[in-house]
C-alpha cells in the first residue's frame, strides 16, 4: 500500500515549484496565457501564504496554496494534482489539510477561481461543498472564470 505524506511547505520549497511548473503546463495546453492566473512569487506577501505537497512513497504528487483575502477570507490558489495520481483521493486528502490549516487561523470562507477546461476540478470542489459564488477580485471581470466557496466550520 502507498504511503500518503502532506507537509506544510515553504513559498520558496523546490518541490512546490516543480509541482507549480506541471500545473502552469497543463493550464496552457486548455487556456490562453492571459487567461491563467499566476502567483507572483516575487511579491512579499507570498510568505503570508500557506502551501502544502503532497507525497506519495516520497515523490512529490500534488500542492496547493491558501491566500489571505481578509481575517476571515482565503483564497485557494496553485492546487494541482499530477495527472497520474488523479482520483485516488489525493485531491479531496490536500484540499480537507488545506481547510484545516486555514481553520486554524480563525478563517470563516474559502474562495477559489477556475474554469470550464477543468471539469475534473469543479468535479473536485462540489464533491467537496464548494458552491458556485460570484466572481471576485481579480476575476470579477473575467467571462471565463468560475468561481466557489465554502464557509468552514467552527471547530469548538
Amino acid at each position: 500500500m502507498s504511503k500518503l505524506t502532506t507537509v506544510k511547505v515553504k513559498s520558496d520549497h523546490a518541490d512546490l515549484h516543480e509541482l507549480i511548473q506541471r500545473l502552469d503546463e497543463d493550464l496552457l495546453e486548455r487556456y490562453p496565457a492571459d487567461e491563467i492566473y499566476l502567483v507572483d512569487f516575487s511579491n512579499p506577501k507570498v510568505k503570508e501564504m500557506i502551501f502544502a505537497v503532497v507525497y506519495m512513497d516520497g515523490k512529490p504528487v500534488a500542492c496547493g496554496g491558501l491566500r489571505p483575502i481578509d481575517k476571515e477570507e482565503m483564497e485557494l490558489k496553485r492546487f494541482y494534482v499530477d495527472s497520474s495520481y488523479r482520483r485516488q483521493g489525493i485531491g479531496a486528502s490536500l484540499l480537507s489539510f488545506l481547510e484545516n490549516e486555514a481553520q486554524k487561523q480563525g478563517i470563516l470562507r474559502i474562495k477559489l477561481e477556475t474554469g470550464a477546461a477543468q471539469p475534473e476540478s469543479i468535479a473536485l470542489y462540489t464533491k467537496q461543498g464548494y458552491e458556485p459564488i460570484e466572481r471576485f477580485g481579480e476575476y470579477e471581470h473575467d467571462v471565463n472564470s468560475l468561481c466557489y466557496g465554502k464557509k468552514l466550520h467552527l471547530s469548538l
